[in-house]
């Protein structure tokens, strides 16, 4: 049975429409009106082997914020649903991804308790029109909806669109991994019995 979700978010400031399945092949139709942004989460999503569709449109005459923030909310919702009772599920993964001169760290718990902790920097502060401060943005609205512990750490990387690169690709092997199911995972994977 395929993991799947449609969410729709609006407001005054974005309208997001949003379609995921976990047990895709990797394909994704991006339109947030940010080519980089596009360009980001179709990576997470070929590397992830996840489909993701998603239109936005937001009020990029201000900036790229609230475009940003939003599909990352839209997609934790996202996520939370397709997963459901999250049983059989192996909840961790980690992935050490280079990219040219970037080396990144992902490691990720999906275990209802939402936490970011992310140590980087970028060297310049915008790759075409988005600006790089909201990536860390994205990555807490994920994790505050689909209740994601992750932590993401720039180990290396002198060019911001490698380093960019790198963290998507990273957190969607990552997604990838901890999503996968395990037959010999009863129920789900904590003494607690609930995540």
């Amino acid at each position: 049975m395929e993991r799947r979700a449609q969410v729709s978010r609006s407001t005054a400031e974005t309208e997001i429409e949003l379609s995921l399945n976990l047990d895709g092949a990797g394909a994704a139709n991006i339109s947030t009106g940010i080519g980089f942004f596009d360009h980001m989460l179709t990576l997470a999503a070929r590397h992830g082997f996840f489909d993701l569709d998603v239109k936005a449109k937001g009020d990029l005459h201000v900036d790229c914020h609230h475009t940003v923030e939003d599909v990352g909310i839209v997609l934790g919702k996202a996520i939370a649903e397709a997963l459901g009772d999250k049983e059989k599920m192996t909840r961790y993964a980690h992935e050490i991804l280079p990219m040219e001169d970037a080396l990144v760290l992902c490691a990720l718990d999906v275990s209802g308790r939402p936490y970011l902790a992310f140590e980087g920097a970028f060297a310049a502060p915008r790759v075409g029109d988005m600006d790089m401060e909201t990536v860390e943005e994205f990555f807490r609205a994920v994790c505050l909806h689909a209740g994601l512990n992750l932590h993401l750490r720039v180990l290396a990387g002198k060019n911001t669109h490698h380093v960019a690169e790198a963290l998507f690709k990273a957190f969607g092997r990552a997604l990838h991994g901890s999503t996968r199911t395990d037959p010999r995972v009863v129920g789900v994977l904590s003494t607690k019995g609930v995540l």
